[in-house]
């Protein structure tokens, strides 16, 4: 049978075909116009209906398979997804992302979902299915399978130098669960206020009033958070993201991973170490270890699979200080029966395989060529900035002269299609800071650029003019 989609697209737009097509497959599922369970046509034949190339097709329906939109199985063809994904603004911590269509959208939130090793991830999923015994279909132990924990354990020590156990891992469904474990276990010990990076994370900063802790904003200059100024602050606990600060990007100084430790240790407190995108490191040489090396014993190390994989796993994991650990595990017992069991098994193969680092250098790769095309980008159409941030992760922070009007450079990218977030829009308790755009890449077409670092320049010189 030949299936038909009553879709739209527009060759005269700026949009891309792509992105077109999968706005417009997206807002029908969203709408309930098109059903869960509903058969779409092949690839092959929304082309030939559409005029398009089937390539523009294949790639809207990966993406949107990918999103959680869409299954594909194969022998049966592509349907609409049976239990859609909940919306961004429920499942992460980041603020949630306009609906706004532009050409080029440089605003941070999710890594490329198109590298997300499909192969791989059905290899090892399926080895998984056709092994697993009884323990593996009961319930899960609340803090994580033992076959997870203990790969874990090694890869965090080998990757990222984190001295801990297997007993003292915790899985979790994504860093938010994670989060609020330990916005619950620091109430319990009498700790109300968590000291935060500003600028940062103005979701986060929600999430954890909504917890019931009271966020305290610490001023971070380009050697990482301020101790002195966490120190004034009274907080016996803080959140950081020492490898790549978010927003601005800069790594945490030696000197100031020091300060931050003495803190802890005289002040009887504790980091949260958020390794958001520890694993995209691309400048040569050996790349800074986690921060939690410096002291086990105070420092509660967070990782995930959102960019190293997709957020759509929803899985995580903590590095648990042992003193703190028993505490989080009982934390943990009244909340939930702990995670997803079949998706530890198919991570802990996929870990224990070789295939996640294998997929690693490859996507590592591909975001290393983006890097080097940003910095080179800026330099040509935007050598105004300044650019910092750039050694690790999915996004750079370009530094404006003072005075620039951020807002207007942003409308005027806007006016460009292309959408791009200043850096007033982390901060949140009225602190001065320099102008600044934040640029992320991971989900940007190499080929788009220079395109949009050029409708950005343009759009500085329209606002330096007044």
């Amino acid at each position: 049978m030949a299936w038909y989609l009553s879709v739209q697209v527009d060759r005269d737009s700026a949009v891309p075909l792509t992105a077109q097509l999968q706005n417009a497959i997206k807002s029908r599922v969203e709408d309930r116009v098109l059903h869960p369970g509903s058969r779409l046509p092949s690839s092959r034949q929304l082309a030939l209906d559409l005029g398009l190339s089937r390539s523009v097709v294949v790639e809207a329906y990966e993406q949107l398979i990918a999103e959680g939109y869409l299954d594909a199985v194969r022998g049966s063809g592509t349907h609409v997804a049976r239990k859609l994904p909940e919306s961004a603004g429920d499942t992460s911590l980041l603020d949630s992302r306009p609906a706004t269509s532009a050409r080029w959208d440089l605003r941070v939130g999710i890594a490329n979902l198109s590298n997300f090793p499909r192969q791989e991830w059905l290899n090892s999923y399926t080895k998984v299915l056709q092994n697993v015994g009884r323990e593996g279909m009961d319930y899960p132990p609340v803090a994580g399978i033992a076959e997870l924990r203990n790969e874990l354990s090694a890869y965090l020590g080998r990757v990222r130098s984190v001295h801990t156990e297997p007993g003292q891992v915790m899985v979790t469904a994504g860093f938010a669960q994670g989060l609020a474990l330990l916005a619950d276990s620091f109430q319990r010990l009498g700790i109300h206020e968590l000291a935060i990076e500003e600028p940062g994370h103005n979701g986060q900063r929600r999430f954890i009033l909504d917890t019931g802790i009271t966020p305290v904003g610490v001023p971070v200059d380009e050697e990482g958070l301020i101790v002195e100024a966490l120190e004034r602050s009274g907080a016996r606990a803080v959140l950081v993201t020492p490898a790549h600060q978010f927003p601005t990007g800069v790594m945490m100084s030696p000197e100031r991973r020091q300060q931050l430790l003495a803190w802890a240790r005289a002040r009887d407190g504790w980091i949260i170490e958020d390794d958001y995108d520890g694993e995209f490191w691309f400048d040569r040489g050996a790349r800074p270890t986690a921060l939690q090396e410096g002291d086990p014993e105070r420092v509660v190390y967070a990782g995930t699979t959102s960019k190293v994989l997709v957020p759509g796993l929803r899985l995580g994991w903590l590095a648990i200080p042992p003193k703190l650990y028993p505490l989080m595990e009982r934390v943990r017992s009244r909340q939930d029966q702990g995670s997803d069991t079949l998706t530890q098994l198919a991570f802990a193969e996929l870990m224990r395989s070789g295939l996640l680092d294998r997929h690693l250098r490859r996507v590592r790769s591909r975001y290393r060529s983006r890097r080097e095309a940003l910095a080179a980008a800026v330099h040509e159409s935007l050598p105004e900035a300044r650019l910092i941030g750039c050694a690790a992760g999915l996004h750079s922070y370009a530094v404006l002269p003072p005075g620039t009007d951020e807002a207007a450079v942003v409308h005027g990218a806007q006016r460009r299609s292309v959408l791009v977030r200043s850096g007033r829009q982390f901060r949140f308790s009225g602190m001065p800071g320099a102008p600044g755009l934040l640029l992320g890449y991971g989900s940007l077409p190499l080929t788009g650029i220079s395109d949009a670092i050029e409708a950005i320049g343009a759009s500085y010189r329209e606002a330096a003019r007044g």
